[in-house]
């Protein structure tokens, strides 16, 4: 399975280098903050640092950046944002996949959600009821 927006790793490799060869400033920005949401979402999305997440969720997220094998068949489905959590978006913009937990007989309940821009990524604990958008800058 290919994930386009997957791709952005290399060109923020090729970003970094253009910018040392040419002499530039800052090469890498934070990512952009989640677009302005209303009501329940504004409070339940929130950020983590990726240095934060647990081990399995870097797994995970290295195995999108892979295009896979993923562990589970449900793994890079389309999300549907029914409980509304997310910034709404139109069908087909956010993917799930599995982050493993050690120990649980199933998938358990830990996800990364992400969206169709460059390293939006959004981590859940609690399956789906609360996110926190991966920040990568820390």
């Amino acid at each position: 399975m290919s994930i386009p927006h997957r791709i952005a790793k290399a060109g923020v490799l090729a970003a970094l280098a253009s910018s040392l060869l040419l002499g530039g400033g800052t090469a890498l920005a934070a990512p952009a903050p989640s677009a302005p949401l209303s009501g329940t979402a504004l409070k339940a999305v929130g950020h983590v640092c990726y240095s934060a997440l647990p081990s399995q969720a870097h797994d995970t997220l290295d195995l999108i950046d892979e295009g896979g094998p993923y562990p589970y068949p449900k793994d890079g489905t389309v999300f549907g944002n029914r409980e509304g959590v997310l910034p709404k978006q139109s069908t087909g913009y956010y993917h799930e996949y599995t982050v493993i937990t050690p120990g649980s007989p199933d998938r358990g309940a830990r996800r990364i959600v992400t969206g169709k821009k460059a390293q939006e990524d959004y981590y859940t604990a609690d399956h789906y009821r609360s996110f926190s958008r991966v920040d990568f800058s820390c």
